[in-house]
């Protein structure tokens, strides 16, 4: 293949076992998508507003959201992906940019039929849904007394851990997106409406490595999440959009690894940080450290 058409992958990989590896124009200070992994930060959010006295992870939908139905899902259910709610809202999506009609009156205008949606009992069987975060975004709101998802991000989560470079809607100079192969840049998903507790949040990566030290590492907010998903000793998450595709996590003896790659298919970026994870095990046995700053 000539250089000319080589399609860049940019790459930026932070880890506590070796230096912050940069390839392709990635940089740690530009905001990036960062997928799913939003739904940590939502999650977070969650257990922080229940240790406050707030809510309860036990309160059924209908609690905040009293347009829905009583189906015995709760905020809990809805974190862990046990709602039985589908992975996606129901209805046709633009291929271009999927999730931009899913505003928050096409959500309102849903939740009279949350019923309707449910496949199995919640509680019984873990799917993992984007609809549910979207229900759980639009419950904290509601009981956070009509607080913007940015306002509870920032108060919950973001200020107590010392973090920025967070953001709904970052800076458009400092975001930094797909390159296409012959020039330009690939325009991004709409994911600031109703979608956006379920993976609409931009952050730096330095951010990110930062947000998983602290939270996973040195628990400063004490027990992770239930969003995080687990295997053996390792908390993870991952992330996807159409051009952006993230991997971290955390072992017990406090490893941590952050991979994010545009333009890259998610499985190559999931292998990449799980092959991090164990070259940094079968070293020296480095000791847990921040991200760069």
């Amino acid at each position: 293949m000539s250089p000319l058409a080589r399609p860049r992958v940019p790459t930026c990989v932070l880890s506590s076992s070796a230096a912050p590896v940069l390839a392709d124009g990635h940089a740690v200070d530009r905001y990036v998508e960062i997928g799913s992994l939003t739904k940590v930060v939502t999650g977070t959010v969650l257990v922080r507003m229940a240790a406050a006295g707030i809510l309860s992870l036990d309160d059924p939908v209908e609690r905040w959201l009293p347009e829905a139905p009583a189906t015995g899902i709760t905020l809990l259910h809805l974190a862990r992906h046990t709602s039985g709610l589908p992975r996606l809202p129901p209805g046709r999506m633009p291929r271009r940019d999927p999730y931009a009609p899913f505003d928050a009156p096409a959500l309102r205008a849903l939740l009279p039929r949350l019923d309707t949606l449910v496949g199995d009992p919640p509680g019984e069987r873990e799917e993992y849904s984007n609809l549910g975060y979207a229900v759980l975004g639009a419950a904290l709101e509601a009981a956070a007394s009509g607080a913007s998802y940015q306002e509870l991000v920032d108060a919950y989560v973001l200020g107590p851990l010392g973090v920025t470079e967070v953001a709904v809607r970052p800076d458009p100079e400092r975001r930094l997106l797909a390159p296409r192969r012959f020039g330009g840049r690939h325009t991004p998903w709409t994911m600031t409406g109703a979608i956006l507790p379920a993976g609409g949040l931009w952050a730096t990566p330095r951010a990110v490595a930062d947000l998983v030290v602290r939270l996973l590492v040195e628990r400063r907010l004490g027990d992770p999440a239930p969003s995080w998903q687990v295997a053996g000793g390792l908390l993870w998450h991952n992330g996807a959009t159409r051009h952006a595709s993230l991997f971290t996590g955390a072992l017990e003896d406090g490893s941590w690894v952050l991979v994010h790659r545009l333009g890259a298919d998610p499985e190559g970026t999931d292998e990449l940080g799980v092959e991090t994870l164990r070259a940094g095990l079968a070293g020296a046995g480095p000791e847990a450290s921040p991200a760069p700053s």
